[in-house]
């Protein structure tokens, strides 16, 4: 297994464009292209996936479902430079973590009303065919998920 710091000192080599900080959870902010990661080697897959963010080019989504298709686009970039590193991303450790991203869209696009699966009908905002029921969300990818009715 290839330590944390030997793998960063790679990225950096590799990837000049990006910045690499170190933080408290693992992410890709497109506004200063720095990729955020922890000192915890076991997850070298995360660091991989938050670098495909910035290879392709991933800085905003209109509807959540655009979430889940880049998170999944991410996720397959990682695996194909993955053997560059000499790291195995597995397919469980993948589906698990797309898996959180599922449970976070079903969450927001059930109808705090009847609990029926709406619709999203614009940006943080959805409709429910069942009852014509509609509730704004918060962003909550980091935080807990809110559901205001409209």
């Amino acid at each position: 297994m290839v330590s944390t710091a030997s793998l960063i000192a790679n990225l950096k080599r590799d990837y000049p464009q990006f910045i690499f900080e170190k933080s408290s959870d693992y992410l890709w902010s497109p506004a200063n292209h720095t990729i955020y990661y922890t000192s915890s080697s076991d997850s070298s897959g995360l660091l991989l996936h938050e670098i495909s963010h910035g290879l392709l080019g991933h800085t905003d989504y209109l509807y959540d479902i655009d979430l889940i298709a880049m998170e999944r686009a991410a996720w397959d970039r990682a695996v194909e430079i993955s053997s560059n590193y000499q790291i195995d991303i597995g397919d469980d450790f993948i589906e698990s973590n797309l898996d959180s991203y599922r449970d976070w869209l079903h969450a927001r696009s059930s109808c705090p009303n009847c609990n029926a699966t709406g619709l999203q009908i614009k940006k943080q905002t959805y409709s429910c065919p069942a009852c014509s029921h509609t509730w704004r969300v918060n962003e909550a990818r980091i935080c807990n998920l809110k559901r205001y009715k409209i």
